[in-house]
């Protein structure tokens, strides 16, 4: 059966939402803002964990794209020129690391797809692969799609190549993050409207740094001079920094958490129904279409996988 008919689109379902119940009048202090506190230590022993998968074409940067996000040499590429053959088939390679920055530890897991539509040339707009993608992994995962390598598009030209790309995600209900079916209140809509309206992001990667004017800058060196990374003038490197990692990477995981992953662990319990009974077998109620689409009420990034509470 096509997962596409199967699955439900993660806006079906909702996150927990803010307790309804009115407060209750206190006669004094008890120590409850203390619970931040123990939520911070107990964050600063463990640490965090991501997960990122970057998907495209061999040769459009993305490993030195990982790499500028997190501003470490997370990914090792093959330089051009070498002789290696392009992948003939699709083979998701992964790499782990562990990155510290002011005491906080975060485990960052990559996973590359070598080889993935190599042999599809459509630089127009989406191309039926990446549609045809786009659409299943949107059900599963939180998508956030980027123009790569956009140094070498014109203002105007990358400005339109965005609009076809949001037109073709519209015609082709692919449902990228930030979803608009989860902004929980003003605030969040006035944001997510903002980032929503510049995807595609416009990125350009660099791993090394050059002399601009006195200081040291993230960029890539040309004969017009320097393409500084993070100047919002140049390209839009920060709005993805910003939207993973600053601003938004614990409602990614809550998202995969809560939504994806639970959809797939609802679909997965209602297809054991349809598997023959063996020793061992618990009878499990078949869940109702209202269970399908509500996940539990509890918040604990990409994957099918639990790595949930450890998410592209």
């Amino acid at each position: 059966m096509d997962p596409l008919r199967r699955s439900p689109s993660p806006c079906l379902s909702s996150r927990p939402s803010s307790p309804s119940t009115p407060p209750c009048e206190m006669l004094g202090p008890v120590g409850i803002e203390a619970v931040l506190d123990q939520l911070k230590i107990k964050a600063m022993k463990m640490g965090f964990e991501f997960n990122i998968m970057v998907v495209g074409q061999s040769g459009l940067g993305k490993s030195t794209m990982v790499n500028t996000l997190f501003k470490s040499k997370v990914w090792k590429s093959n330089p051009p020129g070498l002789g290696v053959p392009p992948p003939q088939t699709l083979q998701l390679h992964s790499v782990t690391h562990v990155i510290e920055e002011k005491g906080v530890k975060l485990k960052l897991t990559v996973t590359d797809t070598p080889g993935f539509g190599d042999q599809i040339n459509n630089d127009n707009c989406l191309r039926p692969l990446d549609i045809e993608f786009l659409q299943r992994l949107c059900r599963t995962v939180n998508v956030v799609p980027v123009i790569a390598r956009a140094d070498s598009l014109t203002m105007e030209e990358r400005e339109a190549f965005r609009r076809r790309i949001q037109q073709n995600l519209r015609t082709h209900c692919i449902d990228v993050y930030p979803q608009m079916c989860f902004d929980e209140d003003i605030n969040d809509r006035i944001l997510n409207s903002k980032l929503r309206d510049r995807i595609p992001f416009a990125v350009v990667g660099a791993d090394q740094e050059h002399l601009v004017n006195g200081r040291c800058v993230l960029g890539r060196k040309t004969k017009w001079g320097i393409i500084e990374v993070e100047n919002m003038a140049h390209c839009e490197f920060p709005l993805l920094r910003d939207l993973l990692i600053r601003s938004h990477l614990q409602d990614l995981k809550d998202i995969t958490h809560n939504v994806h992953y639970e959809n797939y662990r609802v679909i997965r319990l209602n297809e054991s129904h349809l598997l023959p009974r063996g020793p061992g077998w618990v009878n499990l109620a078949p869940a109702s279409p209202g269970q399908l689409t509500t996940p539990w009420p509890f918040k604990v990034c990409r994957g099918a996988h639990d790595d949930s509470d450890d998410e592209f």
